[in-house]
């Protein structure tokens, strides 16, 4: 009878480590099901849209920075210090404008981020089969990360982060956006 229990207890340690690491491959499938038939419903569930949104945020407004510290034309000027102050706020309207489900699915589907120069609409996803490549990696115990590339752009890929929330749930969370 030993055996027969220790054996139970070992399957079920088993089975619930196979559920504990598949999980965020679930969320992921569920994710681009979700993008390509275009579930809004669906979407809100699996997206922590402000921790998505202030993601979005922080990497636009290190890129700004970056790139105003970089421009030579910008060195002493009043209306660098303007454009410093001011960029980051502009940034944050365009972001929480732009970042909705829709985004979110076009995102998934393309391969590629929104942009807040764009018009405040984003496109619809296409409808077309999409050919965009997906890996899937664990950076740690607690963030997953989906890498999707478009064959067109392979030095472009966009990294969207799954966060664990809960024992089993996980929630898109963050974006790494590809460098420019």
């Amino acid at each position: 009878m030993k055996g027969w229990v220790r054996g139970l207890l070992v399957l079920s340690v088993v089975a619930v480590a196979a559920a504990y690491l598949a999980m965020p491959i679930l969320t992921v499938r569920a994710l681009v099901r979700a993008a390509e038939t275009g579930d809004e419903a669906a979407l809100e569930r699996l997206v922590d849209f402000p921790a998505f949104r202030e993601s979005v945020k922080e990497q636009l407004t290190g890129r700004l920075m970056a790139e105003m510290r970089e421009d030579e034309r910008t060195d002493d000027s009043a209306l660098a210090g303007l454009g410093m102050l001011f960029g980051p706020m502009l940034i944050d309207g365009a972001v929480d404008m732009l970042v909705t489900p829709q985004a979110v699915a076009a995102m998934v589907e393309t391969a590629k981020a929104p942009d807040p120069t764009d018009a405040v609409t984003p496109e619809e996803p296409a409808s077309e089969q999409s050919d965009i490549r997906q890996g899937y990696a664990y950076r740690d115990l607690n963030t997953f990360v989906l890498t999707l590339t478009d064959p067109d752009r392979p030095g472009e890929p966009l990294k969207l982060l799954l966060r664990r929330d809960g024992l089993f749930g996980w929630k898109l969370a963050g974006v790494e956006l590809p460098e420019t």
